[in-house]
């Protein structure tokens, strides 16, 4: 009678689970039409082009930022973008990762100047200190937009990590891959994918054509970056692609400057965790090794 109820009892347990099963899987189903159906009618609509990748000094686990580069891109940054855009996160201090001295830091903030109050309360202005933020352009967004065709110019303290064109299956693929250089590749494709428009689009008055912008095939920023418009010191070649790869990389910093630090901490961890399994593995072997045995080969049942 106790088969008959355990036999029973199994069958039913493996109904519920067979159905569960299907439940789930048509809710996979579901849910994958769904996302199909939503990916192609926003394509109808519009569909960037899907940036390239680049090859970067900081991707991958084991990736770094290059120094040299990222001080190539504050120099493009402060010549070009930061007359639009703010870098409202970033504080003058922050540069010394750039490899910055102090004393270098101190001259490039006193740069600035900063609206304060004296001991009478009146506003002054005063140089910039390595406490101090990166100045906005604008006292307001208000008149940021008036300045700029309507469109007040977003901040970039953390747009590479928040721009990136979606791909199919993202969420796997790049795990796998270890793809997380999105945004940084997004930024570069915008900066250096200007172009006339075909002869079957109407650009508006003070926009231009950028097949790469992920919300319109225009926007109110024009193409900036030109050849020969910055000067290196170091030798690196004056072209509009170096720069726009250089300042790529500092905005790239800017938005993850804990990232080197991240990865190795990350890798360490995975590789104690690693260890850790194979000791634990080696323990529960060696205890079990000494469990007596019967002809079947499991463990004996305590006698009652």
């Amino acid at each position: 009678m106790g088969r008959i109820h355990s036999a029973a009892k199994r069958f039913l347990v493996g109904a519920v689970l067979r159905q569960g099963c299907r439940r789930c899987l048509l809710l996979l189903v579901w849910a994958w039409l769904s996302a199909f159906i939503v990916t192609a009618a926003r394509a109808e609509i519009y569909s960037p082009l899907v940036p390239p990748r680049q090859n970067w000094s900081f991707s991958g686990i084991f990736g770094i930022y290059d120094k040299a580069q990222l001080q190539r891109g504050l120099k493009v940054f402060t010549e070009t973008c930061h007359s639009c855009h703010s870098l409202n996160y970033v504080a003058f201090r922050d540069l010394q990762a750039l490899g910055y001295s102090k004393p270098e830091i101190k001259e490039f903030a006193a740069r600035f100047r900063y609206k304060s109050l004296n001991y009478r309360g009146e506003e002054v202005e005063r140089p910039g200190t390595a406490q101090d933020y990166f100045l906005p352009p604008y006292a307001n967004a208000a008149q940021a937009a008036f300045a700029n065709n309507g469109a007040a110019p977003p901040d970039l303290s953390l747009i590479a990590r928040a721009r990136a064109v979606s791909r199919p299956f993202s969420f796997i693929t790049d795990v796998v891959t270890h793809y997380d250089t999105g945004g940084a590749d997004y930024i570069y494709a915008l900066l250096t994918g200007y172009q006339n428009p075909p002869p079957n689009i109407t650009i508006a008055e003070g926009q231009y054509y950028n097949p790469y912008f992920m919300a319109g095939n225009s926007l109110a920023m024009p193409p900036l970056l030109q050849d020969g418009l910055i000067a290196y010191n170091d030798g690196t070649k004056q072209t509009a692609a170096q720069y726009a790869k250089d300042v790529t990389a500092f905005l790239s910093w800017a938005a993850d400057p804990q990232r080197e630090k991240r990865e190795k901490t990350g890798f360490a961890i995975g590789v104690f965790l690693l260890v850790l399994a194979a000791l634990l593995y080696g323990l529960k072997r060696e205890i079990w090794a000494k469990a007596p045995k019967s002809q079947t080969g499991r463990k004996k049942q305590p006698e009652e």
